[in-house]
Order: structure tokens, then sequence, then C-alpha cells
């Protein structure tokens, strides 16, 4: 697949890192649990500092959580970012206690003087802000024009006119997203906004479900837009108590268009009776034991195959960094195309381990 060339945006600085522009496309989350519970919070997203996250947000609904977040700010590594619904004093608390960036819906906030408060705010400290317009929480429709046109129209539209009241008061360090919990409409929103402004954009598919249907809602509606280069940070929204998987699911989506090529990836087959040996069991503990070692950030790009048939595995193990295809009880480990040495089937896991291990270090 021949990808777009990615639109060029504006650099935003968040915290420590910077978004849009040429930067990578940069893979975010959301805490699950209770802010106002602070040691929780920092060791859930310590956990997802481990596996690549580089952006985390956290809920904002009552001031106890507004209060805790310089303690939440000062015990991690990554930017932290507030979300905030319908309170602006909320918005200008977490602003004070020294977060790296604000997500906000205007439309909920209310009166255009309590938006301009929370914008002069975050111009003051010289932190962006985050436009969400999400379908789910449209105005209603104000005129004929209006209720005639799409939903995703009607959120660009919004999107747009809050951009513009942003740059009218001087303020133009704006990120924007526009999610719909379906894809149809995301993509058409996304694209729209594309040719309408060059400010970064946050994909997303909202409200996205479990696991399963949630990745692949998510994969098919950000995969999409990433192909057609349009995308500068990306978060997956899954309902999991877990946020690592929705990390974990991001970096696959931009790892399988190329567009952040590094980290280990796992090839396996599907398994069928050709399959004589245990490989579900065998892929599934080398998943669990290399996501313990490395995150994708820390790792060099390297595909690793772990195939249990005679038929396509050892072409497919021949094409990987490092690769074991098996038959009855063996396996052929190659590397780098090469045959080096049959491996009992006990032995797989240590091996590819031990060797991935002296790979990363090379």
């Amino acid at each position: 697949m021949i990808l777009s060339p990615r639109k060029k945006t504006k650099k935003i600085k968040v915290g420590n890192i910077y978004l849009g522009g040429n930067e990578p496309i940069r893979v975010q989350s959301m805490t699950k649990t209770d802010t106002r519970d602070v040691k929780k919070t920092v060791r859930q997203i310590k956990q997802l500092e481990e596996v690549g996250c580089e952006i985390v947000r956290c809920a904002v609904p009552d001031w106890e959580s507004a209060e805790g977040l310089r303690k939440i700010k000062k015990a991690i590594k990554i930017p932290l970012v507030a979300d905030i619904h319908f309170d602006y004093r909320l918005a200008l608390e977490t602003i004070k206690q020294g977060v790296d960036k604000i997500r906000i819906n205007p439309g909920n906030i209310g009166s255009r003087e309590r938006v301009e408060k929370i914008v002069l705010a975050a111009k003051e400290r010289n932190i962006p802000i985050r436009i969400g317009v999400n379908a789910g929480s449209l105005k209603k429709a104000k005129s004929e024009e209006r209720r005639a046109k799409s939903k995703a129209e009607a959120m660009v539209d919004l999107a747009m006119e809050y951009t513009r009241f942003c740059e009218d008061i001087g303020f133009s360090s704006m990120v924007i997203s526009l999610k719909a919990a379906d894809v149809p409409t995301t993509l058409e929103a996304y694209r729209l906004i594309a040719k309408k402004c060059d400010y970064p954009l946050h994909l997303g598919i909202t409200e996205a479900g479990t696991i399963v249907p949630g990745s692949i809602k998510s994969a098919v509606g950000m995969g999409i837009l990433l192909a057609e280069g349009i995308g500068d940070t990306v978060r997956v929204s899954l309902t999991t108590t877990d946020p690592c998987e929705e990390v974990k699911v991001g970096y696959e989506i931009l790892r399988s268009l190329g567009l952040r090529n590094y980290g280990i990836e796992i090839i396996s087959c599907p398994t069928c009776s050709r399959c004589q040996i245990d490989l579900v069991k065998i892929v599934t503990q080398l998943e669990k034991k290399l996501s313990t070692l490395y995150s994708p950030l820390s790792t060099p790009r390297l595909k690793v195959a772990v195939m249990g048939c005679i038929v396509n595995g050892p072409g497919e193990a021949k094409d990987a960094g490092i690769g074991i295809a098996g038959g009855k009880g063996v396996g052929l480990l190659f590397k780098h195309g090469k045959p080096i040495k049959k491996i009992p089937e006990k032995d797989w896991v240590r091996t590819l381990v031990s060797k991935i291990e002296k790979m990363v270090k090379e």
C-alpha cells in the first residue's frame, strides 16, 4: 500500500515533547482510575509509561481531582492532560496545578466569557488546549442550514467556530479532535477538518467498545485516515480496566502502516491441522515475556516469527530478523534468513528471548 504524504500541521509543545509538524505520531491513553486517588493514578501512569505511552489524560470531575494533579505530575515522566467538562473553574484550577495540556469541549463549558477565561489562562501559562467535539455532544441545530448538514459537517463547523474564537483572542496553540462512535462519521469529519485548518489532529473512535470490537473499529477508522496522511496523535478508546491495552493497539496500528518503525513485532500463523506444536501457548508466553522486558520506544524495529507450519513457516521465518518454524515437537531457528539450528519445542520461548536480548544490544 502506498501511503499519502502526511498533512503538514503546526508543531505544538506538550510538556517535554512535541506533536504535529514532522514529529512522530504520538500514542496517548487515559487513566481508568479515580483521579482523586493519587497513588493509584500514579501507579497506572507508570505502567503506561513502561509500554510506551507518550501523553496521558486524567478526568477531572471535581475539585479534589483537580487539586491532586500537581502531585501526579511531579511523580510521572510523560505530559499530563486534564480532561474538563462543564465547570470552567476546574479548568482554571488544573492550569494552576501545572498540567501540560487542557482538553475541553467549549460547548460544554457554557458562556463565551467562561471559555475565554480558560483560553487566556492557558495562553498565560503557555500550554495548549485540545478542542474536542464529539458527535454525541453536538449542540442542537440553530438553523435550517445546520439541520441540513451531516453530523460530521456540524462537528467541523463547531470546531472551526471554537478555533476562530480562540484565534480572535490571540491563542493558537490548539489540537483538534472530532470523534464519533462510528467509523464513517469519523472519517468524514476528519477529512473535512484537514482541508480547513493546519492544527494538529488527535484521532480516535470514541466509545469504540471492548478490546476486540474496539480495536477493530479503531484500526479501521484511524488506519484509513493515517494512510491518507491525516493525524498527528492517536488514542484507542477501549472498555477495559487496563489502559496499557490501548497503547499496545495504538502502536500496532502505527507499526502496521510503517508510521512508527521500531519495537518488537511478533508474527505467527493462525494454526490448522498441520500444526503439531502448542503454538498458542508458545506465542502467548513469548508476548508476555517480551512485554515485561521492552517498550516500543526502547527497542529498534525487530520482526520475530513464530510459525507452527512446514508449508509457509520457513519462508516467513526467513523474512524475519529472528524466527522459528516448527514441525512435530521441534523447530528450525532462523536469524536474518539463515538457518542456525534445530530447537526442541520446550525451548522455543527461552531461545527466542535470549537471541532477542542479544540482538537488541547489538
